[in-house]
């Protein structure tokens, strides 16, 4: 293929992907936003002024990076994962894209770029609602870190959603493992809490998970507070990213769990 053809294929890719979740923006945005009005409702009229400050910043302002990052997970994993089933199973356009001579690495672009355009979108959302509950300032410690972090993680779960995409065979598939792994891996990440605050096996736990270092490379771009190295967050980030872009090649190459 020639450049232009690459382009040509990555962009309808993307095109269809795009406006698909602003046809339905009602099911792609809005949950999110309704979800996290109801945690700064709970947590800004109720906890948070029992709770206090936290590492020095108000209750309210240091859960914020957490409930944006919350949005951008979820929501990265989820569009990647469905279009993908649905593709798959319902409208079958993914033997299209199967037989062209598009290479595997730019169906992968294709597929995931939707999701990272979405986890980011909503993660905005999330953010300019929670202006309104905290009069959080625009004035970040990085605004580079913020937006590092934000498209690394929306990249990096839109590739595991593909992954659940391509091999799962219902709905209840494609709905396993955000309900049982992903949702309580986010909320014990360190969303509401400091894990100094928690007792030391506790700690231990909570070292162990992944999304606690992506959590905290975030709220470091928000209020330059953090519980771990930075470059730990990034190197994690970088290696998640290597892992899934390298199974979901060799899924795309062998054509592993990509017939209905």
């Amino acid at each position: 293929m020639t450049p232009q053809q690459k382009w040509t294929s990555f962009y309808t890719m993307v095109r269809k992907d795009v406006m698909r979740m602003f046809r339905i923006w009602v099911q792609t945005f809005l949950p999110s936003v309704v979800t996290s009005v109801l945690y700064f409702l709970v947590f800004g009229t109720i906890l948070g002024s029992q709770i206090g400050d936290m590492q020095g910043v108000p209750y309210m302002t240091f859960v914020v990076p957490g409930l944006v990052m919350l949005a951008i997970v979820t929501t990265s994993y989820a569009n990647t994962s469905f279009m993908f089933f649905s593709s798959k199973f319902f409208a079958r356009s993914i033997d299209e894209i199967l037989v062209s001579p598009t290479p595997p690495w730019l169906i992968i672009a294709g597929l995931v770029a939707g999701g990272v355009v979405r986890g980011v979108l909503t993660g905005m959302l999330v953010f300019t609602v929670s202006l309104f509950f905290t009069g959080l300032s625009l004035t970040f410690h990085s605004a580079f870190i913020i937006l590092a972090f934000a498209s690394l993680t929306a990249l990096v779960f839109s590739l595991a959603g593909l992954v659940n995409g391509i091999y799962a065979k219902s709905i209840d598939g494609i709905n396993i493992v955000p309900t049982f792994f992903l949702t309580p891996l986010v909320y014990l990440g360190g969303i509401f809490y400091s894990v100094h605050a928690l007792p030391s096996w506790w700690q231990a736990l909570t070292y162990a998970n992944p999304l606690f270092y992506l959590i905290n490379g975030f709220r470091y771009g928000f209020l330059g507070i953090t519980d771990v190295s930075l470059l730990v967050s990034v190197g994690i980030l970088f290696l998640f990213a290597a892992i899934l872009v390298g199974v979901n090649w060799y899924f795309i190459r062998t054509g592993l769990g990509l017939k209905a």
